[in-house]
């Protein structure tokens, strides 16, 4: 064999090698998946857990968290393609049914099955009674939205209407805090962990869980365009088993060991606090332990929302809902 046949064979093998290397490298990579969640909040642990835990690295995704502060500003992001999944309420995929599209938002794997809002008091109350709140200014949270719509319908549950105090509902989602802190109402719904952090300084005081109250809705759930669910149904399958498994860890941990997986995300949060928050959320059973969105809560979701003037339409839970990758991720 000549040296020169023996160069030609030496550089066709290291291209060969190359080559085989290049695709094995490709074929490992992630698939991206583009996330805007409504809000940042403790309510949604094991979303950071899959995260901080590598299991949706584990499983093949590769998550961009972008945080859009509230549902409008998150569905309009999905909508204009600005990311791939919404992790936000149900009640915004039928609003946008019922304004008629081709291309409907499906939810395909529950996160959170509560309310995650707590009834924060500007003045201690030792005993509280929901009468309390009649002729008080409450501050709630957007109108149409999921959190003051199952506010409503708890107030309504304990006697109360709307009439009976004076709700203000104008201000934008990621201000309702800051406004109650600068000395705007006499009560206010909250998320974790403002409503811990607020009652450590001094600022309010717990009084209620809305969430204790409420019953179980798909609060807050994964849903994408059924455009890109058809285009990358493995990617979505992949994404919800890597939810599952963060689920099932979350429900077999202690809050403790939850606390200090998703301490990364709240860096301007003590750990006993999320701990404290953990513990809270973990006791009323908010974190689903499946993806799975039933049709049972798909209707809780819509009498709610019809109770409070809010349903444009009713929708049966077939035409928003695809279980199938959820289903898969159980197996």
């Amino acid at each position: 064999m000549t040296k020169h046949l023996v160069k030609r064979i030496t550089l066709y093998t290291s291209i060969l090698f190359l080559i085989i290397l290049s695709a094995c490298g490709n074929s490992s990579e992630n698939d991206q998946v583009r996330v805007a969640e409504v809000t940042r909040s403790i309510f949604y642990a094991p979303q950071y857990v899959a995260i901080s835990e590598g299991i949706f690295e584990k499983h093949g995704i590769d998550v961009e968290l972008t945080t859009t502060w509230g549902g409008d500003k998150t569905m309009t992001t999905l909508l204009s393609n600005g990311a791939d999944v919404a992790l936000v309420g149900s009640e915004t995929s039928i609003y946008v049914y019922a304004q008629g599209t081709n291309d409907p938002v499906i939810n395909f794997a529950q996160l959170t099955q509560t309310d995650g809002t707590f009834l924060v008091s500007r003045e201690k109350i030792d005993h509280f009674a929901w009468e309390d709140l009649k002729g008080s200014t409450f501050l709630g949270q957007r109108k149409g939205g999921m959190p003051q719509m199952a506010g409503e319908f708890v107030l309504r549950n304990k006697g109360i209407n709307t009439q009976d105090l004076d709700l203000i509902q104008n201000i934008d989602f990621a201000n309702i805090s800051s406004a109650f802190a600068s000395g705007t109402g006499d009560f206010v719904q909250l998320f974790e962990p403002t409503a811990s952090i607020f009652e450590e300084q001094g600022v309010g005081h717990i009084v209620a869980s809305f969430g204790k109250e409420s019953g179980k809705i798909p609060y807050t759930v994964f849903m994408a365009k059924e455009s890109y669910l058809n285009k990358n149904p493995d990617t979505a399958k992949r994404f919800t088993k890597a939810l599952y498994e963060a689920q099932q860890w979350v429900d077999t941990h202690s809050a403790e060991e939850i606390a200090t997986s998703i301490e990364p995300f709240f860096p301007d949060t003590e750990l006993a606090l999320i701990t404290t928050v953990v513990d809270r959320y973990k006791s009323q059973h908010s974190f689903a332990t499946n993806p799975m969105l039933d049709e049972e809560e798909w209707n809780n979701l819509q009498n709610i929302m019809d109770e409070s003037g809010e349903l444009p339409k009713r929708v049966n839970h077939s035409k928003l809902v695809d279980n199938s990758y959820a289903e898969d991720a159980q197996k």
